[in-house]
């Protein structure tokens, strides 16, 4: 999920795109950030954005099949219908996103978070996360203040690496050496 400024109302998260068409009867495919897949569809309505046009649809049926998800939306009915919605981003309000437990953050409030080490060395700012099966693995880049200019993969193990995140101050704090 990536944050996506809005022009107005809340602010609203990218939990997906749809990418292609589906046969011949207005099904769309559907590439969802979300995980698993399908949590995409515990939203039921979605604001679509693809540039400046936006639309809002809803959903009437989906299966998963693979990485994707086979898509109805209401009123698209043919495969001119939906090839006229590829390309929108699939996009919610983040007050519709369910509370977490203390300690759970979403992916897009970890992005952007300076990463320090316990010693105070700013290491650079989390640019985005990755899904490597084992574990979820931070993208810190370099920032102003950084110790030097390197990129830095870091595992997202809050038992072993992380020991504190704070949302209010865009920090977060883990056990590194800042030779590795």
């Amino acid at each position: 999920m990536t944050s996506s400024p809005e022009q107005s109302g809340p602010p609203m998260l990218v939990l997906g795109k749809i990418v292609s068409v589906h046969g011949i009867r207005g099904a769309v495919k559907v590439l969802s950030h979300t995980d698993p897949l399908d949590n995409v569809l515990d939203y039921p309505q979605w604001s679509l954005r693809r540039g400046a046009e936006q639309r809002t649809v809803s959903v009437t049926s989906a299966r998963v099949q693979g990485r994707v998800l086979i898509v109805q939306l209401k009123g698209v009915d043919d495969r001119n219908q939906a090839e006229d919605m590829v390309n929108f981003e699939i996009c919610v309000a983040q007050d519709a996103l369910p509370d977490l437990d203390e300690g759970e953050f979403y992916w897009y409030q970890l992005e952007g978070l300076r990463v320090e080490t316990l010693d105070g060395q700013l290491l650079g700012r989390i640019d985005h996360l990755l899904e490597t099966g084992s574990n979820d693995v931070m993208v810190v880049k370099p920032c102003e203040g950084s110790v030097d200019d390197r990129e830095r993969l870091l595992p997202y193990l809050p038992d072993l690496y992380v020991k504190h995140i704070d949302l209010q101050a865009g920090l977060m704090q883990v056990d590194w050496d800042v030779e590795f």
